[in-house]
């Protein structure tokens, strides 16, 4: 599959359509947000198992975003069965599936790479059974958190465009990693503009929070306000999945609902 190679504005112009396509319809991504919040909350619940599930379900609930979005931008009622329109094909199902456990292997592949090099400076701030020294842990691992970091773009490029073409043009998992990665790579700097334009979006709302903090507002009730934004935030990061695909693949490749 040929990717077009975009702007370097498309990264900016991906969030606006994101934000075009919630405004269409906000109940619905708003839900989704919700519900997303929920189980990344529920998975942080269950030490180590929650969150290899929620890796794994990673592929399949962006599939389910991506549908979400289609179905809005093509002016259909975003109805509460549409959601689980994805889960029923029992093929594609199995693709997202098998795409999940990939991703959750490179992700541990990634964070036992990260970590090995510096398994003996964790060791030594660790100690052996007496009191831990968080500073000298913190230092410990930031190497391992940037080197997961730097993996971790690469793992994002193989992944980011996959449950698309795995899901609608059901294009084998290898083929699929592949033009997900050749896709980001050539749009490499609209890619660094959506990735830097999210920043600074999400420092903002995080800002916000300082302020009101620090005009005397109690942190809890700064959280509970802050909420709904975050959430919204959120939705739209979510919306946004979808131009950013269908701008590199959708004009040459137009899927199958």
């Amino acid at each position: 599959m040929q990717a077009a190679i975009l702007p370097v504005r498309a990264g900016w112009q991906w969030i606006q359509d994101g934000a075009r396509i919630f405004r269409l319809q906000p109940m619905p991504m708003f839900f989704w947000s919700l519900m997303t919040g929920f189980l990344i909350t529920l998975a942080y619940m269950i030490p180590l198992l929650g969150q290899m599930a929620l890796i794994t379900a990673m592929p399949l609930l962006t599939f389910m975003s991506l549908c979400a979005c289609r179905h809005i931008a093509d002016g259909d009622p975003m109805l509460m069965p549409m959601w689980l329109e994805p889960l029923r094909n029992p093929d594609g199902r199995k693709r997202l599936i098998r795409l999940g456990l990939a991703y959750l292997a490179c992700c541990l592949a990634g964070g036992f790479v990260a970590t090995l090099p510096f398994m003996s400076n964790i060791m030594d701030a660790i100690g052996s059974g007496g009191p831990i020294n968080e500073l000298d842990l913190m230092k410990a691992v930031r190497g391992p958190f940037i080197t997961f970091g730097l993996l971790y773009v690469v793992i994002s490029a193989l992944f980011w465009h996959a449950p698309a073409l795995v899901g609608w043009h059901r294009i084998k998992l290898t083929q699929a990693l592949f033009f997900s990665m050749v896709a980001c790579w050539r749009n490499k700097l609209a890619f660094l503009v959506y990735g830097l334009s999210w920043g600074a979006v999400f420092l903002a709302v995080q800002l916000l929070g300082n302020l009101l903090t620090d005009l005397g507002m109690s942190p809890s009730l700064a959280q509970i306000l802050l909420t709904p934004l975050n959430l919204i935030v959120a939705a739209i990061l979510y919306c946004s999945f979808y131009p950013a695909y269908i701008s590199v693949f959708g004009a040459n490749y137009p899927t199958v609902k």
